[in-house]
């Protein structure tokens, strides 16, 4: 691939250098070659005169008045690369669109802000959304017109009718971009709701029933396709079943997890989870791996591990996290955004899954006598085809019901999964990898702090820990300000853009994760110092919700107030769940008043969409549910925490030191040589005990 933008870049010197000074000045402009977006440098050498989303960009299109062709995607988007092959990579379209458009592209992953405003704009127009997202805007960056993926000869000539007819007149495009302008800032609309708040046991049932008709009882999930994982619908199902005990909800989610971990959306050689599947069956991923999806389901199947003590549920976190250290670790300890869902073919052709498919002849070659067992556990039959005599593995059962069926012995089996693992890997070597996206976020990174504090409180493994830390303490030293303020992006040393609120609430609840695990008051104080800057910076007086952008910030056509929960959980409901945590641990009820008037905000409409609100439905499972701050003070409070954290208790906030704590859940409980621990609700605390049981039945209580 270098030597292919080398050779281009030889090619271009040379007509440069026979160009005429007037022409000069028309040539050479594409300046995403100055970006660090490994997205935005993969269109550096398009012919398209691309400009990255700044004031500059902006202020030109105003000053030409020219439209703005907008183009949104991502480094590891297959049809963003395909859309780039068939026309932004033709010098014909590249004319018509340097001709008549400021031409601005954008990694949506560094600008989510600018992704949500026309994002929006084209669901309004189309009812649809995806990536890549391209958008014509008006010289003032209000958008006329869009779309998703377009082939080149649809792109052609939607770039030739509308800048023809802007030409004509452009009237009509104003007035249409009012509307429009309107349109975006009504479909996020969040009024403050000043009815006294009311969270029922009712309602969640009223609402889970609700959800349950859409489940897929065969496989998992909801019952169409594309299938995503999206891990805070199950962490909350996961919660409501345990709290209630609704063993059919509970089948479902435990079912869910299965079927996830055997299908081929998780990897099933290298570990780690792809973005979606294709098929109801979990088989056929889109082949990205985005760090996000490999975070949150780490933390899901930790937690369902704690509940089932299911082994398949233990070896998906410790393949996902060695998948995590292998590919998406830097040397400093930060975590990559993502791989490629596409990698060069032995004949240099780009193709999606190219890395992690397999042919049988292929196969047969690489296990020989060991090939029948192999199909046989990983269905290379009509079941695992994908397309073209190509297999992705997917597992029908798990490891002890196949061993009975095949007479073989759990360890004979294991040991023949590590063999396998170990040739199909090294087979791997001799392809091209999935091209990587080195960049950092710092949400994304937190959410990797979250996974591995999961797995560390729950598998007990000191190296998950260590990791943790090293990550939290890279965003203090290089992502986080005296003040408070958050950069949300980091590569080469450098970091450009400012935090969104995503950023902050993410982090917060990954430090008040590392306060809880290690006891250090420092995490605490950090996860406080950005909840007041968040309050200062981001909060809306009169809705009573948080923006996506800061104050600080230039403003966007619209202002986003993001409240509905996705792949991630929204950015006010994470903060809605901080705030509530935080007015625990340090006592403020000032910020137990604002989790609860969020939640109420959104209370109604939460009516009949519980699956975009399942992480606002967790936190009122606090308010509908006992909850409790368990507090162990003394010599021996982490031995006592470890062994706590064997067993799933979603109710609850721990905090606990081995020495005095001026922390307002921990002052005048140490004891010198003894070790308490207290059940309390509100800091208000029963009698202490001593043993973890007798801890257990207060809180059964």
């Amino acid at each position: 691939m270098l030597q292919k933008y080398k050779l281009l870049f030889l090619i271009s010197l040379i007509l440069f250098a026979s160009c005429t000074d007037a022409e000069k000045k028309h040539q050479f402009t594409n300046e995403l070659i100055h970006e660090t977006s490994p997205y935005l440098l993969q269109h550096a050498h398009n012919p398209v005169n691309w400009k990255a989303w700044n004031d500059n960009s902006l202020a030109q299109a105003k000053k030409e008045n020219k439209l703005i062709v907008i183009s949104v995607g991502y480094a590891a988007c297959h049809w963003c690369h395909v859309m780039e092959k068939e026309s932004f990579e033709d010098s014909l379209i590249a004319k018509t669109m340097n001709a008549d458009f400021i031409n601005i592209k954008v990694d949506r992953e560094e600008r989510p802000d600018v992704d949500k405003v026309y994002m929006k704009a084209v669901q309004l127009m189309t009812g649809n959304g995806g990536w890549p997202l391209n958008v014509i805007a008006l010289p003032d960056g209000r958008p006329i017109w869009g779309g998703t993926y377009f082939s080149k000869n649809q792109w052609q000539k939607a770039l030739e009718q509308i800048s023809e007819n802007f030409k004509k007149d452009p009237d009509k495009f104003y007035a249409f971009a009012d509307k429009l302008e309107e349109g975006i800032k009504n479909i996020d609309l969040i009024t403050l709701n000043t009815a006294t708040p009311d969270f029922t046991k009712v309602f969640i049932a009223d609402e889970v029933k609700k959800w349950s008709n859409q489940f897929d009882n065969a496989f998992g999930g909801i019952n169409r396709a594309p299938k995503f994982m999206l891990p805070n619908n199950y962490q909350f199902l996961m919660r409501y079943a345990f709290q209630n005990t609704d063993t059919q909800l509970m089948d479902h989610v435990v079912n869910t997890l299965d079927k996830m971990a055997f299908g081929g959306v998780f990897d099933q050689v290298n570990g780690g989870f792809s973005r979606y599947s294709t098929d109801k069956k979990w088989h056929i991923p889109h082949f990205e791996k985005m760090l996000y999806d490999n975070a949150q389901l780490v933390s899901l199947y930790s937690k369902a591990y704690q509940i089932t003590k299911n082994d398949t549920y233990k070896n998906v976190v410790f393949e996902t996290l060695e998948f995590i250290k292998n590919e998406l670790t830097s040397p400093e300890g930060v975590f990559y955004s993502s791989l490629d869902a596409d990698s060069y073919t032995i004949d240099t052709v780009l193709e999606e899954g190219a890395y992690y498919t397999w042919t049988k002849k292929e196969l047969q070659s690489i296990l020989k006598s060991d090939f029948p067992l192999f199909s046989t556990y990983y269905n290379i039959n009509e079941y695992g085809l994908w397309e073209d005599e190509k297999y992705v593995l997917i597992k029908t059962t798990d490891d002890n019901s196949f061993t009975k069926e095949n007479k073989i012995s759990i360890a004979e089996l294991n040991r023949k999964k590590a063999d396998w693992k170990k040739k199909l890997k090294k087979r791997q070597e001799k392809r091209k990898k999935p091209r990587l996206d080195d960049k950092s976020l710092t949400s994304w990174n937190a959410l990797m702090i979250s996974g591995y504090l999961d797995a560390y409180t729950v598998f007990d493994k000191k190296n998950y820990l260590k990791t943790a830390e090293t990550a939290a303490r890279f965003i203090v030293k290089n992502q986080l300000t005296e003040e408070g303020k958050l950069f949300h992006n980091y590569k080469n040393g450098k970091v450009s853009i400012n935090g969104y609120l995503e950023d902050y609430a993410a982090t917060t609840k990954a430090f008040i994760q590392l306060y809880e695990v290690t006891a250090n008051e420092l995490w605490l104080e950090k996860a406080e110092l950005l909840t007041q800057y968040a309050v200062t910076n981001f909060y809306n007086e009169i809705t009573k919700m948080f923006y996506f952008t800061s104050k600080k910030d230039p403003s966007l056509v619209a202002k986003t107030i993001e409240y509905q929960d996705n792949v991630i959980a929204s950015s006010n409901s994470i903060m809605a769940k901080t705030l509530f945590s935080l007015s625990h641990h340090l006592d403020k009820k000032s910020y137990k008043e604002m989790a609860i008037t969020m939640l109420n905000n959104v209370k109604s409409k939460m009516v009949g969409n519980a699956s975009s609100f399942s992480n606002w439905f967790d936190l009122m499972l606090n308010f509908t549910n006992p909850y409790y701050e368990v507090v162990i003070s003394g010599k021996d409070a982490k031995t006592k925490l470890a062994e706590l954290n064997k067993i799933y208790l979603p109710n609850i906030l721990v905090s606990y030191s081995t020495h005095e704590s001026e922390l307002p859940l921990l002052k005048n409980r140490f004891v010198d040589k003894e070790t308490f621990i207290y059940v309390c609700v509100d800091n208000t605390c029963k009698l202490p005990v001593t043993t973890i049981s007798e801890t257990l039945q207060l809180i059964k209580k």
